[in-house]
């Protein structure tokens, strides 16, 4: 998981060119013009050879950020094909992870579902990345959603504002994680939601009867998918949307994802909140 988060994020990384994201080089960030009063040794000798004119470097100052990935693993995150909805956020949970290492960011992790199953406090040490990414690999899909009992608990654990980045797929009473949502906000967190789903979710593709099964509990249903459809996609699409719109006015950051998507959505969500916080 080390591996393939340090490839992902590097390639990553390396395909944003000229990026508005200076913050992601550990020295480095740009140049700019020379103005009386900047220091003279800032001065880059090189630039001046080639244009003729003085331009000084740009170093990226500390932001001591504080994270804490919150890695939802109950029964229903376990649902997918090729992958699974927690296969996907482990990796991606893996990536953010090793983003916010590379940049000497405190990141921490809390694994849940119905009540919280492990944490582990943020911190910018290796030894810390590496139990971090250990939870994350062990993590298994079982139990019942509780989203808004485990959000209301940590919103009360964790002391220190920071940035919260929620990895799930929100399958819980929409009115009562919005709540717990907002207690965040009232302490002041900054949060990003992350809401990973597989498309047959959202699409519905089925075409013959079957039984389906729930995956947080013993219940079954016979299901005729043709007779359903339509108003299956206009509830779950409205689900979606009332999430939206009501994050939207909570000043809290949602990006809806599927286990078919590249990491990169995720990433670019991640970069444009961190931006906003340096």
């Amino acid at each position: 998981m080390d591996i393939k988060a340090r490839l992902v994020v590097e390639g990553f990384l390396s395909g944003l060119h000229a990026s508005p994201f200076k913050g992601f080089s550990q020295e480095f960030a740009d140049y700019r013009q020379y103005m009386p009063g900047d220091e003279v040794k800032m001065i880059d000798w090189k630039v001046y050879g080639r244009s003729d004119r003085f331009y000084v470097k740009e170093f990226q100052e500390e932001t001591n950020l504080r994270a804490y990935i919150l890695l939802d693993k109950s029964g229903s995150m376990g649902y997918g094909k090729k992958m699974s909805k927690l296969e996907y956020a482990k990796h991606l949970a893996a990536c953010l992870a090793y983003m916010l290492f590379r940049q000497k960011d405190s990141v921490g992790i809390a694994t849940f579902d119905r009540v919280i199953d492990e944490i582990i406090p943020p911190s910018a040490r290796r030894t810390n990345f590496m139990m971090l990414l250990r939870t994350i690999e062990k993590a298994m899909p079982a139990g019942e959603t509780s989203l808004h009992n485990v959000l209301y608990s940590l919103a009360q654990k964790i002391k220190r504002r920071g940035l919260v980045i929620v990895l799930s797929d929100m399958f819980d009473d929409p009115d009562e994680t919005l709540k717990a949502l907002r207690s965040f906000r009232y302490r002041k967190h900054e949060i990003l939601v992350l809401q990973i789903l597989d498309k047959d979710e959202s699409e519905f593709p089925f075409e013959e009867s079957a039984i389906f099964s729930d995956l947080e509990s013993d219940s079954e249903m016979v299901v005729t998918p043709g007779l359903i459809r339509d108003r299956y996609r206009q509830r779950f699409s409205a689900f979606l949307n009332y999430y939206h719109q009501e994050l939207l006015q909570s000043h809290i950051d949602h990006t809806v994802l599927h286990t078919a998507m590249p990491y990169d959505k995720a990433l670019f969500a991640y970069l444009h909140k961190r931006a906003r916080l340096v």
